[in-house]
């Protein structure tokens, strides 16, 4: 006998803690994406990837400070982020910071943290974009320049997550921090040498999993952003190098095109925003389907 159908039975309120507890339910979608009333902190900021995420981030109605080892950023970039964030009313400063060094990046977050708070945006959370790139073969490289390569890529990281998290914890704010890693975490890219590179990116995405753990319970959400291949002045310099590279990349590039940096704007706010108030400890790997390929 099937099943009697019950219908026009008005069911009574249930409450659910955890609806309660979730920015998603107090605000619509669009508002879940903006990151107006926050400041973002986004090392190797001076240009490429890292200065197009901060474009990102004032677009989304954000304020940032970009952090990077350059005197400057690169002029043209920088005029734009700040037309843009004059339009949109958000503030924008940059520093020299050098990632490597624990008490640079200490003081500098606490710094942004204070400003943060004279603008009217709180500090939110950060974008550790700072990296470095080399190419050699696994029987030449040097051990110094393995190691240089890592105390960047991945203690670099490492203190730009460790003093976000601290300003967040101690100001009992919650936040986000994102991490740019790389599908160079996940696979041996054809037609390049570097083992050191690759080393690092994956251990970025461990050492996300393992931050994830240890800040959830302050309400610090920790993911990474992984890219694919990216059009920026890291990677045209390894195809000057190598030109015989782009025929190996494009062939696995299942979109009909390498990546561009903009590529990565929604990504990195959606990261950010509360509107992934539940994503954490993730990855999220950006990469035109070429991880999807033989």
């Amino acid at each position: 006998m099937a099943p009697a159908i019950v219908s026009d039975v008005e069911l009574p309120a249930r409450v659910v803690p955890e609806t309660l507890a979730t920015p998603a339910s107090k605000a619509s979608t669009s508002k879940l994406f903006s990151l107006e009333g926050k400041t973002v902190a986004i090392t190797g900021g001076a240009r490429g990837l890292g200065i197009t995420l901060a474009i990102a981030v004032v677009e989304a109605g954000g304020s940032v400070a970009c952090l990077d080892i350059l005197e400057q950023p690169s002029a043209d970039e920088w005029a734009l982020l700040n037309k843009i964030a004059k339009a949109n009313g958000s503030s924008v400063s940059y520093q020299r910071c050098d990632v490597t060094n624990e008490d640079s990046v200490d003081e500098v977050m606490t710094a942004i943290a204070t400003e943060a708070d004279k603008n009217g945006a709180p500090f939110w959370g950060c974008i550790a974009c700072a990296g470095i790139q080399q190419q050699l073969s696994a029987f030449d490289y040097p051990a110094a320049d393995f190691d240089r390569i890592l105390k960047v890529n991945v203690t670099g990281v490492f203190n730009t997550c460790k003093y976000t998290a601290r300003v967040l914890r101690d100001r009992k704010t919650p936040g986000s921090i994102v991490m740019i890693a790389s599908m160079s975490g996940n696979i041996a890219n054809r037609g390049l040498a570097c083992t050191a590179y690759n080393t690092s990116k994956a251990a970025v995405q461990q050492m996300c999993r393992s931050l994830a753990q240890e800040f959830g319970e302050y309400q610090i959400r920790c993911n990474t952003l992984s890219p694919g291949y990216i059009r920026t002045a890291m990677t045209d310099q390894l195809l000057i190098e190598n030109p015989e590279v782009e025929k190996t990349w494009m062939a696995g590039a299942l979109l009909g095109r390498l990546g561009a940096p903009e590529d990565f704007k929604a990504p990195a706010v959606f990261l950010l925003s509360e509107g992934a108030s539940f994503v954490h400890g993730s990855d999220l790997r950006v990469d035109g389907g070429h991880c999807a390929s033989a």
